[in-house]
């Protein structure tokens, strides 16, 4: 009985330390500063980072498209493009950081980063290295549109990025042979911005039904007030229709032909948002492509939705990986700075390969294309435009 009155003497100083960390967390979102304002900036630097597995692989084929898109813009020095190193699996178990110092420092001497996917280990005591850079960058919202033109679906998904599981889900308390505890956090202010992120899209492209999606009715503290604090922004919003689902019926929902158009903005919790993407860009197409942004208001990442496919490497199919989804990121990064013509160019071009003309395919294996193949059909086709 001494052993476990200890470990819960221990686990309370432990969660106290976290609340204080939390609020402390709160405090600086509310006296956050103004957003960039891309579009007078005159040198915007981008930062690359390739990551593990497949990244390197397909930001290499990203940055190929957007030397191509940007050429005028690098060659007079308006943009900066930064090769940021370090970032792998074996650096990151090494130093035993999820993202060693010295590249974050690199990656914060940057506007904004494109990154390729990195290797999350089960297990263990290493972060994330991407909810390590959403906390350390403070990229609040993460953005994942989903479209399917013929079937009516333009969905758009805005994402809680810095809270929720995530947030602590590596400062869990275990009390060996009795019991394990994580945590969950859903602030104020950072439900409040996610929320007005999303309503203002909506308001700005004239969509006029948002989502909010929770397990309010069980987690009742979270993500009951997580719904409420939405529900409060939404009054900004009179033209918005807004409507409460619970993540169960939702993932059903976007399954279901008979009503899944009907759905335009959606506004989640950290976990609940990470898993329903999947599923929205599987019925897109697949994860291979879908992007994803991650924005605050000073520092931004765009990426693939996937992961750094360890088992593709290991057949030897590397090669093969599919560059659509770091692309698409790229193409939400080009908007995110205000360029929005190349943004243009390369969204339509990205619509002609893969879907009008598909001269060149991708099977993810060795009967189909490279991912060098398919970018320079790519590149061609922007030329073209």
């Amino acid at each position: 009985m001494e052993d476990i009155n200890k470990s819960v003497n221990d686990a309370v100083e432990h969660f106290r330390k976290l609340l204080l960390s939390q609020i402390e967390r709160e405090n600086n979102m509310e006296n956050a500063g103004a957003p960039k304002d891309f579009k007078n900036m005159e040198t915007i630097t981008i930062g690359v980072c390739g990551g593990d597995g497949i990244g390197p692989i397909i930001t290499r084929e990203a940055m190929r498209v957007m030397d191509e898109l940007l050429k005028d813009e690098i060659a007079s020095g308006r943009v900066v493009v930064k090769n940021i190193e370090g970032l792998t699996i074996e650096n990151r178990m090494e130093k035993n950081q999820a993202v060693p110092d010295d590249v974050m420092e690199e990656i914060k001497s940057c506007d904004v980063l494109l990154k390729g996917p990195t290797t999350t280990l089960k297990g263990g005591t290493l972060e994330s290295a991407n909810v390590a850079l959403r906390k350390a960058l403070d990229l609040y919202a993460n953005v994942r549109p989903v479209s399917i033109p013929e079937e009516g679906i333009d969905w758009t998904f805005f994402r809680e990025n810095t809270e929720g599981e995530y947030a602590l889900g590596s400062s869990g308390i275990s009390i060996p042979g009795k019991l394990n505890m994580d945590f969950k956090v859903t602030t104020e202010s950072g439900t409040r911005r996610i929320a007005r992120a999303a309503f203002e899209f909506a308001k700005n492209n004239g969509k006029t039904n948002v989502a909010i999606v929770t397990k309010a009715n069980i987690l009742k503290k979270t993500d009951g007030r997580f719904s409420e604090i939405c529900h409060e922004v939404a009054l900004d919003y009179p033209g918005i229709n807004v409507d409460d689902y619970y993540i169960d019926i939702m993932t059903a929902n976007l399954v279901n032909p008979a009503i899944r158009s009907s759905f335009e903005v959606f506004i989640l919790p950290n976990l609940y948002g990470d898993i329903i993407t999947d599923e929205a860009a599987q019925l897109q197409g697949g994860v291979g492509t879908a992007g994803s942004s991650n924005t605050g208001d000073r520092y931004a990442m765009f990426e693939a939705i996937h992961g750094s496919a360890p088992r593709k490497m290991e057949r030897g199919e590397g090669e093969y990986a599919n560059p659509s989804s770091i692309i698409r990121a790229l193409e939400m990064l080009l908007r995110h700075i205000a360029f929005t013509d190349k943004a243009d160019r390369l969204s339509k071009a990205l619509d002609i390969c893969l879907e009008s003309e598909k001269k060149v395919v991708m099977t993810g294996h060795a009967d189909g294309a490279t991912a060098a193949e398919f970018t320079d059909y790519l590149i061609d086709t922007i030329k073209s435009i």
